[in-house]
């Protein structure tokens, strides 16, 4: 996986994002309903299991999501929250939106992919999103496929979970990295700074209120190596995606989540 370099633009060439936001919305770009399925609450097991298929590569950056097997909520052979698909479709295509507006990346806007960690198509994703990992069990080949992923140059955005939901996540994370250690993030490491400047991590849940948490997974567990891995901890920067276009949340936490989203992406790309 080769690392591509965009361009940082300077202060005058970065929108504010409020406008931005509103202008999609208005103009009909950040659509009010999404016509496509959700993977969420209430949708059963055979829907679940036949996800769309991911589009081919053509060269465009395209936002990816990580499906797997779950630890709860199957009844009777079918899921009745699929954890892995919480936020989707409206946070895959919103997102991507705001990528092609603010970025000079040619960015695939219309449909995302979703592919499991045993895939040889992961590889032609340089990121991907992993949401819910507190129910998150990989098996042997869904271990060593991440693992394959992360020391080849990929990056992995881990989101959607608080609490207890920590326990899982790190046991499962010793599957695939054993001596991988989360480290704590702080507003001067380089991913606050690769194309927004984000001076402080005082980020909250947007629904439990609590504050989040930002832990990287190094290269080494060498803080000055790449980061392969950030994880939002007690946060759901997705949630606030998924809901920017109708006012669920205030729009300048939005922005922050937007902001947070880009960096991410322009340091995954770039590195």
């Amino acid at each position: 996986m080769t690392a591509r370099w965009f361009p940082r633009r300077g202060p005058a060439c970065r929108p504010i994002l409020g406008w931005l936001l509103l202008g999609l919305v208005a103009g009909g770009l950040l659509p009010v309903r999404a016509a496509a399925q959700r993977f969420g609450r209430g949708v059963n097991g055979e829907e679940a299991l036949s996800a769309p298929p991911s589009p081919p590569y053509d060269g465009r950056f395209t936002y990816a999501r990580i499906r797997f097997t779950q630890s709860c909520c199957v009844q009777g052979g079918q899921y009745w929250d699929v954890k892995w698909g919480h936020d989707y479709p409206k946070s895959d295509r919103h997102f991507p939106r705001i990528l092609q507006e603010l970025t000079t990346m040619r960015v695939r806007t219309e449909v995302s992919a979703i592919l499991t960690l045993d895939d040889p198509e992961l590889f032609k994703f340089p990121f991907v999103y992993l949401c819910e990992p507190g129910f998150w069990l990989p098996n042997e080949k869904e271990a060593a496929g991440l693992r394959s992923y992360l020391l080849k140059g990929g990056f992995l955005l881990v989101d959607d979970f608080a609490g207890a939901h920590m326990f899982n996540f790190e046991a499962q994370l010793r599957k695939v990295l054993p001596e991988a250690r989360l480290i704590p993030m702080a507003p001067e490491h380089p991913i606050f700074d690769s194309f927004y400047r984000i001076p402080s991590l005082e980020f909250y849940h947007p629904n439990y209120g609590v504050r989040a948490e930002f832990y990287g997974i190094f290269e080494d567990n060498d803080p000055k190596k790449r980061l392969m891995a950030i994880v939002n901890y007690n946060f759901d920067v997705s949630e606030y995606w998924e809901w920017s276009d109708e006012g669920l949340f205030p729009i300048d936490l939005s922005n922050e989540a937007y902001k947070l989203g880009v960096n991410y992406v322009i340091y995954s790309m770039s590195r």
